[in-house]
């Protein structure tokens, strides 16, 4: 019986055939003569016979009949592939839907081996991720990061040839690692440069590709429609946007200049420095001040204009003041508090449970498209996208936080339409919060104060290497992190009785750029969750105690960066059961916003709301793995675990007499604040 664990071997060194061993030498697929493609069939005894000679393990290979794979022609093998592009996100659910289709873990086998050769890589391993995760009897694989396996959408090229170097001449146990330097896009002469090490995260890049690897955006309708889908689009790229802007602050920058204006020129420019190991091209560049202009690619049938944008976002816009969005058939789906946010966001994505993409079009994606193709749109110099064409490249370019600012925008116009949150759905009477702070770790620290500084941490990225050496090839990369801390809130619980509760913790910017304070009006947008968690309050006075680590947002860097192969997957079960579903969520390294080498304030909010008004009624196990991460990622085949409206209490405009956080705070107990600074230290410390 084929395991389905095999089935991570398909994933390796996308572009190297099939038969060419895996798993660092150790396996080899017994691949099928009528699989093999036609550059290798006359030679297919030969092959088979050379490169397995070593091979502790053997998995067989069934012979099935052979899928039609018509769909994906014109999808060169050795081309870009781009889920903004209509034909290769039809010819994704084409093939995520055969996969899902296939009986059992063994045929699936067979099926996903013969695609693999003949498809494009990056086509295969997202419908096979896809498939793997929504698949009963395959969804306990772990499918691995993908820095692992296309390196070469995170990493700085250069690396390349010495990783290369190392791994063939030197034997594993000597090899040494690579170094990736940071801030290798531009200068310090260009000020958008001091965001960079967000930017170009290695981490929060792949948080955007895993996300919507859980959230697919069309596909099997069973694989689409999940509970709430479209508001946690919303939320989760919202929050993108909150912390952008907070850590922005911090660098003196302006907050971000949306991107409403499409005929204005855009003034950032961005040279990725990053090259498409597929066809050994460089992703384009954009010029300063470039024009958005009309998409005709006769190479992949990308075809909108500027003015079906603007068309487009004044549907949408007037769908939003009217209170209603029309159906293909003309009836009104009302924008109501319940249900209008999700509605929206389906609409604004244009994912495949939009009501009406004729008329409210693809928002969204097209304007990924329009700005990824600026410089080549009508394929007259035979250029691919830039990095704005890709889920995993797109958040390294600064244009993504404009583009997606002007889309909150858009979203943010429905929420400030809703009547404010009343004393009933804002207070909790019996309980009130006494206190909320943070602490350090470390004995004897300050109270309320967090520290930030760099880290070095390695990555392995042979799985990725096509052709490269066997074995560990591993890389180091410097990225923010955080000391460890926790926070401390002490509640009373007024009542005779034990009761539940929602402790919800946020983190809010006090000032701008230039140290003028923010209004509560201001204010709210740059919210931005830290922890959700549900509490059992004693009667009297309960003190809880959250570590940074167990977040509701983040999920650990040995998730964020698993890796590939046989050794780097736990054998113990719980720590197995901690690798699962889950390499969505934000990365732990990022939770806190950078700060300054004298020290950022920030306003600290804690509220415990009425558990009865959150509650949603499902089964849920404790033990169940990766529940850890659900504020941005949901959980698994279930509802999301908060019936409140994602940013509550922060999502809705409050009446006109709310001016400050504490006009906010003082009417309801249940909630308190603290001021907390966040203090960096310019110094490089190695991960142990």
């Amino acid at each position: 019986m084929t395991d389905a664990n095999d089935l991570l071997t398909l994933l390796q060194r996308p572009l190297e055939p099939t038969f060419l061993p895996k798993n660092d030498g150790k396996t080899v697929l017994d691949v099928p003569d009528e699989f093999l493609t036609d550059r290798y069939r006359p030679i297919g005894a030969e092959l088979q016979s050379r490169f397995s000679n070593d091979a502790e393990q053997r998995i067989p290979i069934r012979q099935v009949t052979t899928p039609d794979l018509s769909f994906a022609n014109g999808i060169d093998r050795r081309g870009a592939f781009s889920l903004f592009v209509p034909k290769h996100r039809d010819a994704a659910a084409a093939l995520i839907n055969l996969f899902l289709q296939q009986p059992d873990v063994q045929t699936l086998m067979s099926v996903a081996t013969y695609c693999r050769d003949r498809l494009n890589p990056v086509l295969f391993q997202y419908s096979l991720a896809v498939a793997v995760q929504h698949r009963e009897d395959t969804k306990n694989v772990n499918i691995p990061s993908i820095v692992s396996l296309f390196p070469d959408q995170f990493v700085d090229p250069a690396v390349f040839p010495k990783l290369r170097e190392e791994g063939s001449v030197v034997q594993q146990e000597n090899r040494m690692v690579i170094d990736i330097p940071p801030n290798y896009t531009a200068s310090d002469r260009e000020d958008e440069q001091r965001m960079a090490y967000f930017r170009e995260d290695i981490g929060v890049n792949m948080h955007h590709w895993h996300w919507h690897l859980v959230y697919p955006g069309d596909g099997p309708d069973a694989v689409v429609r999940k509970d709430r889908r479209g508001e946690l689009f919303f939320y989760m790229h919202s929050q993108l946007i909150a912390r952008y802007n907070m850590d922005r602050f911090c660098a003196k920058l302006k907050k971000v200049r949306h991107l409403t204006n499409y005929r204005e020129p855009i003034v950032e420019a961005y040279f990725p420095k990053m090259i498409r190991s597929s066809n050994n091209r460089s992703y384009p560049a954009r010029a300063a001040n470039v024009m958005l202009q009309d998409v005709d690619r006769i190479d992949n049938g990308t075809i909108v204009s500027v003015n079906d944008l603007e068309r487009w976002r004044d549907r949408i816009h007037e769908a939003i003041d009217q209170g209603f969005v029309l159906d293909t058939s003309g009836n009104r789906i009302p924008l109501d508090e319940q249900r209008g946010i999700d509605i929206l966001g389906d609409v604004l994505e244009a994912s495949s449970l939009t009501p009406n993409r004729q008329l409210y079009g693809s928002l969204h994606n097209m304007g990924h498209n329009v700005i990824a193709y600026i410089h080549d749109p009508d394929y007259r110099y035979l250029e691919d996208y830039g990095v704005m064409g890709d889920v995993t490249t797109a958040m390294r370019d600064p244009i993504f936080y404009r583009w997606h600012g002007m889309i909150d925008g858009i979203f943010r116009r429905h929420k400030d339409l809703l009547t404010p949150y009343n004393a009933q759905q804002l207070g909790n009477p019996g309980v009130t919060v006494n206190s909320v702070g943070v602490q350090l770790s470390r004995p004897n620290t300050p109270a309320n104060v967090l520290l930030t500084f760099w880290q070095r941490s390695q990555v392995d990225l042979a799985a990725g290497l096509d052709f490269g050496p066997q074995g560990n090839v591993f890389a180091s990369f410097t990225h923010l992190q955080h000391a460890p801390f926790s926070f401390r809130v002490e509640v009373n619980n007024e009542s005779d009785a034990v009761r539940k509760g929602t402790l919800r913790i946020w983190l809010a910017p006090k000032v701008d750029e230039r140290g003028t304070p923010l209004t509560f009006r201001e204010q709210r947008l740059y919210f931005v969750e830290m922890d959700t968690s549900t509490v059992t309050l004693n009667p009297g006075m309960n003190t809880i105690v959250r570590r940074s680590d167990q977040s509701s947002v983040t999920i650990p860097y040995e998730r964020t960066f698993r890796a590939i192969g046989t050794k780097s997957t736990p054998t113990d079960a719980g720590a197995l059961a901690q690798f699962r579903f889950c390499g969505c969520g934000w990365p732990q390294h990022m939770l806190v916003p950078k700060g300054s080498p004298e020290g950022v304030q920030f306003d600290l909010f804690a509220m415990v709301s009425d558990f009865e008004q959150d509650s949603v009624a499902q089964e849920l196990d404790p033990n169940a793995p990766c529940d850890d991460a659900h504020s941005f990622c949901g959980l698994r085949d279930k509802k999301y675990p908060d019936r409140r409206a994602m940013g509550y209490p922060f999502d809705r405009r409050t009446e006109d007499t709310v001016r400050t956080l504490d006009d906010f705070v003082t009417p309801n107990t249940n909630m308190k604040t603290a001021t907390i600074q966040v203090k960096f230290n310019n110094t490089v410390i190695a991960r142990t």
